[in-house]
């Protein structure tokens, strides 16, 4: 099944604000945009909690607990939709939820979380070393009920650290220790990450930004994967008012004629 779910804020970069938050618990700086982590009683984190009812829909019907979040092409706001998502989930008193940063060429959730860029170990450590468990590597924000785990240090083979069976040991200790595991992975179509990544996770959630997109970018995206894997579309950086857009949510996939046609538009329209 597609779901397409509408964002009112365009992706940007981001700008630091600071949490209102223990600061031996939280860090103290968070980008403006995660609304779910900052303002979650705004009309903007209700669009991410539209969203995480439709995930929690999907956990409940198939078992979904490892979700992978990637866009067609950089800069269409898929890290502030995979810390916003997480965020909402984790607005539950008693939610496990890990986010993790998949993106090792160009990792981008501690700036937005405010966590130190260097800050180790990450992920690359403990695809590296099998000394690292998930407990090692994993950073707690209580303030937020979230843990993380960032990228790591860089590296020039990202490929091969992700193509790793260490990934699959690792995400089976998350599905083991949190209820719901969301990834931030690289563009779908410039890079082959994603296509590896894919192996691990239950369900990709895909983000196309309004008026930035190309179509056939979406259509290669969408090819990339497995249809049963592909959960549906984000819909980011749409400009119509609060009052159209909650008059827009919709769910396009099975044999819905119309949900058929909107696809091909979306698709193949130039």
């Amino acid at each position: 099944m597609m779901n397409v779910v509408s964002q009112s804020r365009a992706p940007v970069h981001p700008r630091t604000l600071f949490a209102d938050t223990a600061r031996d618990t939280t860090p103290t700086g968070v980008a403006e945009e995660l609304v779910s982590l900052l303002e979650p009683t705004s009309i903007a984190a209700d669009q991410y909690r539209a969203l995480r009812y439709t995930i929690e829909t999907f956990r409940k019907e198939s078992g979904l607990r490892v979700l992978g979040v990637t866009s067609a092409s950089p800069g269409d706001g898929k890290t502030v939709t995979t810390l916003n998502r997480a965020g909402a989930l984790a607005q539950a008193q008693d939610a496990r939820v890990l986010i993790i940063d998949a993106d090792l060429r160009k990792p981008s959730v501690t700036a937005y979380l405010g966590l130190p860029t260097r800050r180790s170990p990450g992920l690359t450590h403990a695809l590296r070393d099998d000394r690292y468990e998930l407990a090692d590597i994993v950073h707690h924000m209580k303030g937020f009920n979230l843990s993380v785990v960032t990228a790591g240090t860089p590296t020039p083979s990202p490929y091969e650290l992700l193509s790793s069976a260490r990934l699959d040991v690792l995400l089976g200790q998350a599905r083991r220790d949190y209820d719901c595991v969301v990834i931030d992975t690289p563009p779908a179509v410039l890079l082959p990450d994603c296509r590896v990544i894919e192996r691990w996770v239950d369900g990709f959630l895909i983000v196309v930004c309004a008026h930035k997109t190309p179509r056939r970018m979406v259509a290669e995206a969408l090819n990339q994967f497995d249809p049963e894997k592909v959960l549906g579309c984000v819909f980011n950086g749409d400009d119509r008012t609060a009052a159209r857009y909650y008059g827009h949510y919709g769910y396009y996939g099975g044999e819905d004629s119309s949900s058929k046609s909107f696809w091909r538009r979306l698709i193949h329209r130039s």
